[in-house]
């Protein structure tokens, strides 16, 4: 699986799982709600930075988001 798959899939279960829109993921990480809906949607691939704002904001080690599950 491409990375920019594995990850848009990621965050988007673990933003599900934690009962958060678009909206509010990217007010918790610092970035735009557009930003997070095209990395979900694998439109744009994400920055190092915004992986590390992510998966901070969703208080996850940001290995987590190259994991298969």
């Amino acid at each position: 699986m491409k990375l920019r798959r594995l990850v848009a899939k990621n965050v988007r279960r673990l933003r599900r799982k934690g009962g958060l829109t678009q909206e509010e993921l990217a007010d918790r990480a610092g970035l735009n709600r557009n930003y997070i809906g095209m990395i979900e949607r694998e439109e744009n691939a994400p920055t190092v930075d915004a992986l590390e704002q992510i998966s901070a904001a969703l208080d996850i080690d940001p290995v987590v988001l190259f994991q298969e599950r």
